[in-house]
Parts: structure tokens; C-alpha cells; sequence
């Protein structure tokens, strides 16, 4: 908010370039190379192809906003998108050092965990976008107003992430992420229910909380289980595929959700009253998504308590 509203909102996206040349300098001052085991090269062909293959689908999936599904304009990058990922997953089977070795996902806990992560990321990812649109365009906040909106949801995140590991062992990694979605739902159903005249209370920051706090509530043991089924070598692996998991579903996730309030609020020149009803239209959708991961997480993903070496890992 103080970015946007002091200098532009391309400084959101410039402010990373100097942290990011701080980090790469302060790590070849400081950090102490080491390996372990036997050197892996960089599976290039793969990287590309799941990078490309991922932004071709997300690109096609936000034509629909403006062409229609049927559309070639759609189409096309649709199909391309998909034809990328299959290529990827047939070089995946066939490289000696694969970017995600398949075999994994023989184990139940990590697909499950993967699944359950790539379904929820997809409707807890957009959050914030569309809580900071309902914001600005329909309550009228500045930016800066907006970014101070949400940091109580902000806070609700980190405080799930640091609770949910002292429920784990206690009832289970298994039901608090079921429990963590479900607060999450219920935070979205609320959302839902917002007006183009809503109090920040009730339309902004209880609803905000319960999102956010049962997102990092649900995120700590998925990702727990997911390294707990795997050998310890691959522990590091597991936890950058849960991670990639969590991004894949959000990036794909907004772009349908976006599509899904523009085509409920009907396109550019809208009212409040109009962005409010796509915006809501998306809570609502979040939360019939968040309700299906969660019985999804409760049949599929394993019951037994991860070890506190797992817990701590995740």
C-alpha cells in the first residue's frame, strides 16, 4: 500500500530486485558451499517444459474472460498448455535425474498431500486478490488503506502456522488440516455474503481471519505428511514439490476465478453493486471447493500422527 500509494504499483514487483541482489550477495559472503551424495544435474528440459506448459494453460484459462470457451483464442493455448504438461510428465519417466521423480507420487501421503494442497491452494490463493479489489474499487479504500485491511488476516496466517504443529501430535496432522479447511470455508462462505455498502467488521476482517487462519492452519501437516512418507533424501525434494503444488493450484486458481467475476459482474464499466456479485460469486465457489478438499483430505490422506522430526521438517 505504501508503494502504490507513494511511488507506482510497479514498485510491488521492483521492490524484489534489491532484496533479491542483497540475498545473492550476502550468501557468496557468507554462506559455506557443501554437498552431500552424488552431484544431480539440472533437469533443464523439464523445468522448461511444466514452466511453459503451466503459463500456457493459466493464459488460456483468462481468455475465457474475453473470448468464450469455445473460442480458438482459448482453445489453442488450452490445448497447448496441456500437450506441454504431458511432454513434461513423459520426460519426467525417461531423465536419469528428473525435476519430479514420478515415483513419488506412488506414495499415498505425498500425492494426497500434494492433491489436497493443489485443490485448496486454488481458492485460498486468490484471497487476497479479490479481498484488496473489494477494497479499492467497491468500498473505496486507497491502497495503503486496503494493505491495512488485511494485515489482521495476515497475522491470522502466522498465528495458524505456529498452532496447528502443537494440535498435530495431539489429534492428528490429518484433522487439523481437515479442520483448517474448514475454517477457511467458512471464512469464504461469510465472504460471500459481502454488500457494496459492508462494514469493515464484518465484510473485511472476521472473515479475512478465518480464510487466512485456516490456511495456515491447513497448510503446516499437509505439508508434514507429505515429508513424513518419504525417505529422509528426499525430504528436501517433497517439500519443494508441496510447495510447487501450493503455487500451481493458486496460479491456475485465480485465473478461473477471475474469469468467473468478470463474467458475473459483467466486464469493464461495472458498478459496486456488480463487482460485488462476481467477487461473491468467487467466495461462494471458493468455499464449495474448500468444503470438497476437505472430505477429500478426510478420506485420502493418511490418519497416523507424523513424527515430531516430520513436524518440524514440514
Amino acid at each position: 500500500g505504501v508503494l502504490v500509494d507513494g511511488l507506482s504499483w510497479r514498485w510491488v514487483l521492483l521492490i524484489n530486485v534489491p532484496i533479491g541482489g542483497l540475498v545473492l550477495v550476502g550468501a557468496a559472503l557468507w554462506l559455506t558451499e557443501g554437498r552431500g551424495g552424488e552431484r544431480r544435474r539440472l533437469d533443464l528440459p523439464g523445468a522448461l517444459l511444466v514452466t511453459v506448459g503451466l503459463a500456457t494453460l493459466a493464459y488460456g484459462i483468462s481468455q475465457t474472460e474475453s473470448a468464450g470457451w469455445t473460442a480458438t483464442a482459448t482453445l489453442l493455448p488450452l490445448a497447448a498448455g496441456l500437450v506441454l504438461l504431458a511432454l513434461f510428465l513423459l520426460v519426467e519417466t525417461r531423465t536419469k535425474a528428473p525435476l519430479m521423480p514420478l515415483g513419488l507420487l506412488r506414495l499415498r501421503s505425498v500425492a494426497s498431500a500434494n492433491v489436497a494442497m493443489l485443490v485448496s491452494g486454488s481458492a485460498m490463493f486468490s484471497m487476497w486478490f479479490f479481498m484488496t479489489l473489494y477494497a479499492q474499487n467497491v468500498l473505496g479504500y486507497s491502497p495503503l488503506e486496503a494493505g491495512l485491511a488485511l494485515v489482521p488476516s495476515s497475522l491470522a496466517v502466522v498465528l495458524g502456522s505456529k498452532a496447528a504443529p502443537r494440535f498435530m501430535p495431539v489429534i492428528g496432522a490429518r484433522n487439523v488440516a481437515v479442520i483448517g479447511t474448514v475454517v477457511a470455508a467458512v471464512g469464504f462462505g461469510w465472504q460471500s455474503t459481502m454488500t457494496a455498502d459492508g462494514g469493515y467488521l464484518t465484510t473485511i476482517m472476521i472473515p479475512g481471519v478465518l480464510m487466512m487462519l485456516g490456511a495456515g492452519t491447513a497448510g503446516t501437516p499437509l505439508a508434514s505428511l507429505a515429508i513424513s512418507g518419504a525417505a529422509p533424501g528426499d525430504a528436501g525434494l517433497v517439500s519443494g514439490l508441496i510447495n510447487t503444488s501450493r503455487t500451481m493450484g493458486g496460479s491456475l486458481g485465480l485465473a478461473v476465478m477471475s474469469t468467473i467475476a468478470a463474467a458475473r459482474a459483467g466486464g469493464e464499466g461495472a458498478g459496486p453493486e456488480a463487482l460485488t456479485d462476481g467477487y461473491a460469486l468467487v467466495f461462494r465457489t471458493g468455499a464449495v471447493v474448500l468444503a470438497a478438499a476437505a472430505l477429500m483430505m478426510w478420506a485420502w490422506l493418511p490418519s497416523g500422527k507424523p513424527s515430531g522430526e516430520a513436524v518440524e521438517r514440514g
